[in-house]
């Protein structure tokens, strides 16, 4: 059920590959998921039917967490009992990752770009990891992959819940060998309390990583030092800071690119250039690394030269248009650490240009009041600012909803010229006569934010920019 999301559309590719029969529905069955599960064998029915699915009389229903009660199959197999359901997490948990082991990817931020990343190292050292990606990866060139039951199995491990009747984190039913613990900071309002909640569910990951197994951690994030020693386990710190033991070194970005070196426990470990932004990036890249290196056995089984040629995740800081005087680019950024870095990064990468940031308060979180402040701060640091439309915002109260004209007037006070609408269609005409019509001198850079479809206006500004 849910079938054309990334992660679901994925693991049903997965179930697949393992010899399962795989069916599914989902609510306007779309592409490009759909597109790739019709044209694996597996079937798929739109909406939502008891009465199909009692026919259909599948051994198990995996349940997607964005159903909920109400939905038609949900209340019948409340009400019947008379076919197995499952989550998502379980049903992986049982399926495949009982028996691998497993390198679980898990963080606020990079958790995409990491999980593809430790994948692309170990197919590129010559292993066959299974992996999970929730997204769209360039390198490796597909999301999901089986991979050798003796090779690691790589997956995305999200902290959001796991069905509307199993409120635990998705990553507690990975069965963690090695766990990344990328960052923590407090997000996803409409599940957790605050950050002491975020906190405490991290713990509970980190709790079930047996005793020869790794806890790959970023140590210079503060929330995660937070959560204590893990002493029942191997814990290996990765980092700027010189009590680190996987170091990050000689770090430098410009228009050419990024360069960094890694050390580990005092020796050279690599001297890296490549195309990824920012250092939130090397952050990723080594966190990747490290994991790859400690699932096979230590540093030296792990060759880092394939960074130069890692191409990222669709969506990631994505140039959908580079010309003379206009670079356009797509993020999928929908918190303020996110923002500020990708904002950071391009300073560097497009020195003397103007700044244009365009963001979307769309997820659960940033449509609300929660991290309004943050936003605020991240988004001044781009030169103009255009905020679309709040998602959803009939389903808010207006003090709870994100305040866009409030945002807009801070940061006019800051110096940041900024704009909003009450339609995306009306943001994407102010941002074209901005931009498009009378560009001025200046060579400018347009980012674009957002974790959705943003109403169709980023590929609508990308075309009528080429």
């Amino acid at each position: 059920m849910g079938i054309c999301g990334t992660a679901m559309g994925n693991a049903a590719l997965l179930a697949r590959a393992a010899g399962h029969e795989v069916l599914g529905a989902d609510t306007g069955v779309y592409p490009p998921m759909s597109t790739v599960l019709a044209e694996s064998g597996i079937s798929l029915h739109e909406g939502y039917d008891a009465a199909r699915l009692e026919k259909l009389a599948p051994d198990l229903v995996v349940i997607g967490n964005a159903m909920s009660r109400g939905n038609p199959e949900v209340e019948w197999l409340l009400d019947t009992r008379a076919l197995r359901f499952t989550s998502l997490p379980a049903l992986l948990n049982e399926t495949i990752l009982s028996t691998r082991k497993n390198i679980v990817v898990c963080g606020t931020h990079g958790k995409t770009t990491t999980t593809a990343l430790a994948a692309y190292i170990l197919r590129e050292n010559g292993r066959d990891p299974g992996f999970l990606i929730g997204g769209v990866p360039l390198d490796p060139p597909t999301g999901n992959h089986l991979g050798a039951a003796a090779d690691p199995f790589v997956i995305e491990g999200d902290e959001y819940d796991s069905a509307f009747f199993d409120k635990r984190s998705k990553f507690i039913h990975y069965a963690p060998h090695v766990a990344v613990l990328n960052n923590l900071e407090f997000d996803h309002a409409d599940i957790f309390r605050d950050l002491a909640d975020v906190q405490r569910t991290f713990s509970h990951l980190a709790r079930i990583v047996p005793r020869n197994g790794h806890v790959v951690l970023n140590g210079d994030d503060d929330n995660l030092r937070a959560l204590g020693p893990l002493p029942w386990t191997r814990v290996t710190r990765v980092g700027l800071g010189e009590e680190n033991n996987v170091r990050i070194t000689n770090f430098a970005e410009g228009p050419a690119g990024v360069k960094f070196s890694l050390v580990w426990d005092g020796q050279l470990w690599a001297n890296v250039s490549w195309a990824l932004p920012g250092i939130f990036n090397v952050r990723n890249a080594a966190m990747a690394a490290t994991a790859a290196a400690l699932a096979l056995g230590g540093r030296d089984r792990i060759s880092l030269a394939p960074l130069a040629r890692f191409r990222g995740v669709k969506r990631r800081q994505e140039k959908l248009v580079d010309r003379t005087g206009l670079a356009v680019i797509e993020d999928f950024g929908h918190h303020p650490t996110a923002i500020a870095e990708t904002l950071s990064s391009l300073r560097n990468r497009h020195p003397g240009a103007l700044l244009t940031a365009v963001f979307e308060p769309r997820s659960n979180t940033a449509r609300t009041k929660t991290l309004q402040a943050g936003f605020m701060r991240a988004l001044s640091l781009a030169d103009e600012v255009f905020i679309g439309a709040v998602n959803r915002a009939d389903k808010l109260k207006e003090t709870d909803r994100f305040d866009a004209e409030a945002v807009v007037q801070h940061l006019e006070t800051q110096g940041v010229h900024a704009a909003t609408a009450p339609t995306n269609a009306e943001v994407l005409e102010k941002l074209k006569t901005a931009t498009l019509t009378a560009p001025g001198p200046q060579p400018r850079v347009v980012v674009f934010f957002s974790n959705g479809s943003f109403d169709g206006i980023i590929a609508a500004f990308a075309q009528a920019a080429k």
